[in-house]
């Protein structure tokens, strides 16, 4: 498992990096272990790169990496990291899905940096242990793999497989390692080199707190907008807000005109839309399952809400044909 002490040094890590992966997350795990070597003044790790085909490989910023070799040659590795970032639906494919399977069969520790829990998932390799992904991903993740543990937290270690929410949540799991194989005393100076105040644990989640997102520390505003998030599916109404708030609907709608410029309605609509569009994004739920999984009663309903705000409709959002003449933009 990853974080046990290796039988040998220097322990390898091969991280493989898909299709417009995220180059923060490849970067900060990388950093990580690159900076132990140096501190410590041995090499404790090393971390060749791989692509699918062996071919250079883009990031979602635009750099281009060449890899060592292909995955016959990262096969040779006990432990493997794929690296993910946008649409990395579209990298799961059979190819790397059977290459996948065939590395867990010979016992190797696989893991998924950022968005590539999805290409684990589909192979199949998360139906035993708790996982996680980056947070834009979580809802659509779910939806589309229920069965699956998923946590919000920002990474995940549970026997031969470990997956991380990625962002500079990567440097936090490798922190983690590091303490775990050579001692807190090296992965505190690790974390100094980048300016980390603090190592933060696999329990620690993803997001900003409401008030650092919001710019708002009125405790009864940020009360109803947790109520709200938790609760997009089936949409609670205003007096249901407004009472488990302890509030009248007259200081609801106060409190949401004064620090958020807006009605709760709107907000709520606000939410719920731009979940949304990760949704019609991220998965391949049906326009009305997406509806219905936001809290629209109808697709109709759900496409003219979804037009007002975006300026677009549902199926174009997808770039699928769509219906009627150019819309308007919002704003």
């Amino acid at each position: 498992m990853l974080g046990n002490l290796p039988k040998e040094f220097p322990q390898v890590i091969g991280f493989v990096l898909l299709p417009r992966f995220s180059m923060i997350a490849f970067g900060s795990a990388v950093e990580a272990l690159r900076q132990a070597n140096r501190i410590s003044g041995r090499e404790l790790y090393r971390w060749p790169i791989f692509s699918v085909d062996g071919q250079p490989v883009t990031a979602s910023n635009g750099l281009t990496f060449t890899p060592e070799g292909d995955l016959d040659t990262a096969g040779r590795l006990q432990t493997i990291a794929l690296c993910g970032g946008v649409e990395v639906q579209k990298a799961a494919d059979r190819r790397l899905i059977s290459w996948l399977r065939r590395m867990d069969r010979q016992g190797c520790d696989i893991g998924g940096i950022c968005t590539a829990a999805y290409v684990l998932a589909k192979a199949g390799l998360l139906d035993d242990v708790a996982c996680t992904i980056h947070w834009e991903n979580l809802a659509s993740f779910v939806e589309e793999f229920p069965e699956l543990d998923v946590s919000n937290e920002l990474f995940e270690v549970e026997r031969k497989r470990f997956t991380c929410a990625g962002g500079t949540a990567p440097l936090d799991m490798m922190l983690n390692v590091i303490t775990q194989q050579h001692g807190h005393e090296l992965a505190a100076a690790v974390a100094e080199q980048f300016m980390h105040e603090r190592i933060r644990d696999q329990h620690d989640h993803q997001r900003m707190s409401l008030p650092a997102r919001l710019g708002v520390r009125h405790p009864k505003l940020l009360s109803v907008i947790a109520t709200m998030e938790k609760n997009l599916e089936e949409p609670l109404s205003r007096a249901q807000l407004a009472r488990e708030a302890g509030l009248s609907t007259r200081q609801l709608e106060r409190l949401f005109r004064k620090y958020l410029n807006r009605s709760p309605a709107r907000y709520y609509l606000e939410l719920r839309l731009n979940r949304a569009r990760l949704l019609l994004l991220q998965t391949n739920l049906s326009v009305i399952d997406v509806a219905l999984a936001c809290g629209f009663v109808s697709a109709s309903h759900f496409s003219k809400c979804y037009r007002d705000f975006f300026g677009r409709t549902p199926r174009k959002e997808r770039g699928l044909p769509g219906e009627g003449n150019d819309l308007r933009k919002v704003g």
